[in-house]
């Protein structure tokens, strides 16, 4: 069942847990480090609460909760959805390539946040051990280890899946939200001035009373949408009515707590870590239980991001702009729910690296943000250009304020790039490398391939297939377009003369809707030779070999071709290796490596 079709109270609990356990942690660290470069004084504070609160409202409500899911194609969002929203809309390839640029550089950043986001939820959380007493001078390494162990625990659990802990998820983020509403209430209640914050006057005082500081601080206050994008992203898991429902509850209780944290850091100036310490004020005999759950909010919301991580790969091997990876299934019941694993474990080596490099999570705030606000930017580029193009004019004007309150908040991000933000661009720099390497070496290795055209092919075929000795039983032939024969077949068929009595092409289809998988045959070309097309949607994680046994197809052998690439290029060269590396078309789908043949084609690049 999808959460599209769960009861209402149920899909609001999973959105909990499924969609706002990145922005859900963000009160953890957010105004801990802006506290540290600013003096808690009470203009500075209620001024950075303002800036907070129309942050929220700004970028997560207005970009994400009104703007973009309304651009849900059949319930589903993200930056690939987008793209497909805008192509068919626009009238010249130029504006179709930028797209699909803008489209590449949306998931490369994302993977930015893939590698930042559990790195600093958990060794934030992990950093309120400190709080406890006669734990005030636990070495920074032995923070940072448990931190590296607990973030190997959770990527070495992903193989197992997520389907048996996935339902505790929501219960627990729900836990986490009343805590925090209630906590921020009751430090709200000492200090009630702050609720001047609502004013958006503060926010703009403030800006202008610091000027350059306060456009550099706007990249610390960027922390605190941090995970918005995920309303959008992953609409398709839930539905619209939920995450929204959700946003409407969640978003008061993280105003909630931080108008809490400024309250109880005007009063308590002397605390660096805001939150931990306003708990462990409120209720000290409660702040190891508030201590742990904290990290299981953490986990939770680097457990979002990995899966998130893997369903967006997922969907850029299927847009073919990523090599093929290996992929399993981590549930019998829902095939959405994925594994891969070099993903898995390159996201956990950079985790490590960038724990190990910046060691404090105020630190590594240096790195968090730009990643962010890149996405939100090119998001908002591409629904003001969609909203132009249908007219909707009202849409469009309020689309692009808020792209240029994204663009603002970009620019402040530039500035971090010395000092840490350069990894961010590091980390979206390798899949960014990745897609352009793999689309330009595809598209010149079809060049170089010698295809056949359909028709002189067909004749050949027939010629062969009267006069030659044929085998017994099926035949499948792995090809993406038959209007143009690939070599492999040519080679098998026509030039040594492997023909079988029925010789079926398969061609594999991607829909424009997200789901759905359907098999059928097509056409008969000629005796013994006919087209079967499977038809997926583009987000279909689908099983190959039950579509082809419910269209009772029992084939002998399967042909598909093998490229040897020889180049003296060194770009062709790295393209030849990432090939090598990576599973063939056929092993992707998990199809009977007893019947598999491989028909090498010698290619010059």
């Amino acid at each position: 069942m999808s959460g599209r079709d769960e009861a209402p109270a149920k899909g609001i609990i999973n959105a909990f847990g499924l969609v706002f356990g990145d922005i859900g942690t963000s009160p953890i660290y957010t105004l801990s480090v802006i506290f540290l470069v600013l003096p808690p004084e009470r203009t500075n504070v209620i001024g950075v609460l303002s800036c907070i609160i129309w942050t929220l409202i700004l970028l997560v409500t207005v970009e994400y909760s009104w703007l973009a899911m309304s651009l849900g194609r059949r319930g589903e969002g993200g930056t690939i959805v987008l793209q497909e929203t805008l192509l068919p809309l626009l009238s010249s390839g130029r504006q179709a390539a930028f797209v699909t640029i803008l489209t590449y550089l949306g998931i490369s950043l994302l993977a930015g946040d893939g590698v930042i986001t559990p790195a600093i939820s958990i060794l934030s959380a992990v950093e309120g051990i400190l709080l406890i007493p006669g734990c005030e001078r636990t070495p920074n390494w032995i923070l940072v280890g448990t931190a590296i162990i607990i973030a190997a625990l959770l990527f070495a659990w992903q193989k197992k899946g997520t389907d048996r802990v996935a339902g505790f998820f929501g219960p627990l983020m729900v836990v986490w939200f009343v805590v925090l509403s209630i906590s921020g209430l009751a430090a709200l209640w000492t200090f009630p001035s702050v609720l001047a914050a609502f004013s958006p006057l503060y926010a703009i005082n403030f800006l202008g009373h610091h000027g350059v500081a306060g456009f550099f601080l706007l990249s610390e206050v960027t922390l605190c949408a941090t995970g918005g994008e995920a309303l959008y992203a992953d609409m398709g898991h839930l539905g619209r009515s939920p995450i929204r429902r959700a946003w409407a509850l969640v978003m008061p209780a993280l105003i909630l707590c931080y108008l809490g944290q400024g309250a109880f850091i005007i009063l308590h100036p002397e605390n660096r870590n805001i939150l931990f310490a306003m708990l462990r004020d409120q209720a000290p005999l409660l702040y190891v239980p508030f201590l742990l759950l904290s990290l299981i909010a953490t986990i939770i919301a680097s457990q979002a991001m990995i899966s998130g991580m893997f369903s967006i790969v997922y969907q850029g091997i299927m847009a073919r702009i990523l090599p093929l990876l290996k992929v399993d299934f981590t549930s019998k019941e829902v095939r959405s729910q994925i594994y891969i694993d070099a993903v898995n474990w390159l996201l956990f080596a950079a985790v490590v690296i960038v724990m190990l490099s910046f060691g404090e999570s105020s630190r590594l705030a240096a790195a968090y943000g730009l990643a962010v606000t890149g996405t939100m930017t090119l998001t908002g580029i591409m629904m003001t250009w969609i909203f132009s193009l249908r007219k909707q004019h009202g849409k469009a004007c309020l689309a692009l304020l808020v792209t240029l309150v994204d663009m603002v908040y970009l620019g402040a991000n530039t500035l971090k790039i010395p000092h840490g933000g350069y990894w961010s661009l590091l980390v979206a720099a390798i899949p960014l490398g990745c897609i352009l390497l793999y689309t330009r070496g595809q598209k010149r290795l079809y060049k170089t391939m010698a295809f056949m055209d359909l028709e002189p092919f067909l004749k050949e075929y027939h010629s062969h297939y009267r006069k030659k000795n044929r085998i017994q039983g099926s035949a499948l032939y792995f090809t993406r377009d038959i209007r143009r024969v690939p070599p492999f077949m040519v080679q098998t068929m026509l030039i040594n003369h492997i023909l079988y009595d029925d010789n079926i092409v398969v061609s594999i289809t991607r829909l424009d809707e997200p789901y759905g998988a359907a098999g059928s045959f097509r056409e008969c070309y000629d005796n013994g030779l006919r087209l079967f097309e499977i038809r997926l949607g583009y987000m279909q994680v689908a099983d190959i070999p039950a579509i082809l046994k419910k269209a009772g197809i029992h084939a002998r052998t399967i042909f598909y071709g093998v490229e040897e690439i020889i180049t003296t290029n060194p770009l062709w060269r790295l393209f030849a290796a990432l090939k090598r590396l990576t599973p063939t078309y056929v092993q992707f789908y998990n199809l009977p490596a007893d019947r598999l043949h491989g028909v090498m084609t010698r290619v010059r690049m």
